[in-house]
């Protein structure tokens, strides 16, 4: 379901600067990732730090599974 014109790696400043939301965000000094909802059901994401750099697009189906390998413990090697 790509939409022509969005790509992953595109410039996030390109998607505009309304709809980014950092639901991860903590005591990290502001340093966190932003993501967005597209109108195509697809998700970017983005690092705050860097609004004008490349955005990773991913499916729906690709966060979800992301986010519940996090929750069950399958990230956890990345913080240790």
């Amino acid at each position: 379901m790509d939409r022509p014109g969005i790509y992953n790696g595109m410039p996030a400043r390109e998607l505009g600067t309304e709809g980014w939301h950092k639901p991860w965000s903590g005591g990290n000094g502001g340093n966190c990732v932003e993501a967005m909802k597209l109108a195509d059901g697809r998700i970017a994401m983005r690092q705050s730090a860097d609004p004008d750099g490349p955005a990773l697009i991913y499916t729906r189906g690709e966060i979800r599974a992301f986010i519940q390998g996090a929750k069950e413990g399958e990230a956890d090697f990345l913080l240790s």
